[in-house]
């Protein structure tokens, strides 16, 4: 019997090790896993590489992983958005690495490592700082930039409802990032508002098949 409920957020987040590279969904607060995060900031996990739309708001979830010094690096597109000041007292005092990535990019780059694609040429960032480095290419007279995928050891996501199979359903913009990054790494993990009976949930609106799903846990 397929049954991937999980009786807790500690045993939620369990086996995530120092230096993972973990994938945060949510854009600004809305659709962010705020509960999964504090529960692995209380693991005591250190050195992560954190992806993720924006650098945290307030003092929880990604923001309180950055707060505690557990974050090496963190992958995002606007580290400065709605009351960021845990982001800025860790980058300003040099204990915090910084990659902006255009936000497209960032999740087309999720989107190649789940698709098993090696990398993929765009024309966002050419010529630009956030191009440098990188290898280029002219296609049809303009010029591209090479991105890399990210893969990531465990994402951690946010849905309205799902079954124990782990098909998701997610609520309106609080989707965003979370169907991409459920695909993108090794172990994905899903705080969700409510789990249904098997059959309840109307197919064609299952945004995330219970493929990509390894754990889930009710908030």
């Amino acid at each position: 019997m397929i049954d991937k409920r999980v009786r807790s957020l500690a045993e939620a987040v369990s086996g995530v090790r120092d230096g993972a590279t973990v994938l945060c969904s949510g854009f600004g607060a809305v659709g962010e896993p705020v509960e999964l995060l504090n529960a692995l900031r209380e693991t005591g996990v250190r050195d992560l590489v954190c992806v993720a739309n924006n650098a945290g708001t307030g003092d929880e979830g990604l923001a309180g992983l950055i707060k505690d010094g557990r974050v090496r690096k963190i992958i995002c597109s606007f580290p400065r958005t709605t009351d960021p000041h845990c982001f800025e007292a860790a980058y300003k005092a040099g204990k915090l690495e910084l990659e902006i990535v255009p936000q497209g990019t960032l999740s087309e780059r999720m989107r190649a490592a789940a698709a098993g694609i090696g990398g993929f040429f765009v024309k966002t960032a050419a010529g630009t700082q956030l191009g440098e480095g990188k290898e280029t290419r002219e296609i049809d007279g303009e010029l591209y930039v090479l991105e890399q995928p990210i893969k990531g050891d465990v994402a951690f996501c946010r849905a309205d409802r799902a079954d124990r199979w782990g098909n998701l359903i997610y609520r309106k913009s609080a989707r965003n990032f979370n169907p991409v990054m459920a695909m993108a790494a090794e172990l994905t993990v899903v705080q969700v508002r409510e789990i249904v009976e098997l059959g309840s949930l109307d197919a064609e609106t299952v945004v995330t098949p219970g493929i990509f799903v390894d754990r889930l846990v009710v908030v």
